[in-house]
């Protein structure tokens, strides 16, 4: 039987290259035995390869029977596929006999086969390699002579690299990989269907035949198709039921293909996504980090002044610099970082035998420090930030979003986020 006489025994309509291409290795994988891997978009048609391969085997009088393993809860499939014993679970009244004992010596297409659990993976690993399975609640061994063509819309190598489908059983179902082509690969095939599909709903619902225009038939061709065969006779069928208007254009024909997807076939420009508040976040960290360095040269400083032995009755000159210095450095004064930075750090106690002028004074005794517990959070710091770029800039939003690295309109947002009005 040639690829014509194939086309016109399964209803088959097309001269795409690439479906002649599939029909040819469905006719001469046929005869065999072996497993076939069925690859196609949704909606292309894979059921009609898989009714193709089983008409034209040794196993053609045999039985047929086609499972969208998708469609079947988990819980139940193993019982479905395989049969279950009396008692094995809680509704199972009687034994029941599962698909591939009811196809015995015949062909079981399995659809959807991506979707099938692990467990169940590895059942029907046992039966390609062995013809063997168990009923669900039995111990007892049985075998069947059963053909398998799976079928999936999904990339099954891709799921066996992220651990949801068994490369054992991929490679053992992929002996003769068939891929069948989406409709927008066989552009030249769609107004040939559409026009079919057009006449066979006259016929049934009794309208008037219609006629497509040139830019009707562009529009057609154009026009991406996700659903495939499938999606095109959908279409057909609603312009034949609700369309009065018999000529077709492209107006009358966009009406009833989906806007969101009527240019899908087009370059589309994508927006990049604004990285806005991710720069913030950079700039705020950094701003942070300098922060801190500068906390660990004014520790340094204070320690290189005891160690020079300032005197301690001028102290309050040098005690007003370095609290400058450390306001300027610090938007929260009361802050201080670890002291695993410099080993102990240096805090200001009360010596209540120093004069007035020299109250305050910096002692490096780890037994007087008093650690102060840092503040993490980037609320604060961040609304100080942006405090002392509006007082530095005298409330001149523009200048201050330049001075934090931001645009003004986020400095705008983080204002009002911030209630700095």
């Amino acid at each position: 039987m040639d690829i014509q006489d194939i086309k016109n025994r399964f209803g088959i309509i097309g001269n795409s290259p690439l479906l002649n291409r599939a029909i040819d290795i469905a006719r001469q994988v046929a005869p065999t035995d072996i497993s076939v891997l069925i690859q196609g978009e949704s909606g292309s048609g894979k059921e009609v390869f898989s009714h193709i391969i089983h008409q034209l085997s040794a196993r053609k009088h045999g039985p047929f029977i086609a499972v969208n393993c998708g469609a079947i809860p988990e819980g139940t499939i193993d019982s479905e596929l395989f049969g279950h014993e009396k008692g094995s679970f809680t509704g199972a009244h009687e034994a029941r006999k599962g698909y591939f004992e009811v196809v015995d010596g015949g062909t079981i297409f399995l659809d959807e086969v991506g979707e099938m659990p692990l467990s169940t993976q590895a059942r029907l690993l046992r039966i390609l390699e062995s013809g063997e399975y168990i009923r669900v609640g039995s111990s007892k061994v049985q075998k069947t002579n059963v053909r398998v063509v799976a079928a999936t819309n999904v990339d099954v190598y891709n799921a066996v690299q992220k651990g949801k489908f068994r490369e054992d059983l991929y490679y053992r179902l992929n002996t003769v990989p068939l891929r069948i082509p989406s409709l927008r690969e066989r552009k030249e095939d769609i107004f040939l269907l559409f026009r079919k599909f057009v006449v066979d709903f006259a016929d049934k619902y009794r309208t008037p035949g219609m006629q497509l225009t040139p830019d009707a038939q562009e529009l057609l061709a154009n026009f991406s198709w996700p659903g495939n065969v499938r999606q095109l006779k959908n279409v057909a069928e609603q312009i034949a039921i609700l369309e009065k208007e018999r000529t077709i254009d492209a107006s009358i024909l966009s009406r009833y293909i989906p806007t969101e997807q009527a240019k899908s076939s087009l370059p589309v420009f994508v927006k990049e996504q604004a990285k806005e508040d991710f720069s913030e976040r950079d700039i705020l960290y950094k701003v942070l980090f300098d922060m801190k360095k500068d906390m660990v040269e004014l520790k340094k400083l204070v320690v290189e002044l005891i160690q020079n032995g300032v005197n301690p009755s001028s102290f309050d000159e040098n005690s007003q610099y370095i609290n400058q210095l450390y306001n300027e450095v610090n938007p929260v004064s009361s802050q201080l970082y670890k002291r695993e930075e410099l080993g102990p750090a240096p805090t200001i106690i009360h010596n209540p035998s120093a004069s007035n002028a020299a109250s305050n004074y910096v002692s490096l005794d780890p037994q007087d420090v008093e650690e102060v517990e840092e503040s993490l959070s980037l609320v604060d710091k961040e609304s100080d930030l942006i405090k002392k770029a509006l007082k530095k800039h005298k409330g001149k939003r523009k200048a201050a979003a330049q001075e934090l690295g931001i645009s003004e309109r986020t400095l705008y947002r983080k204002i009002k986020d911030l209630n700095l009005e």
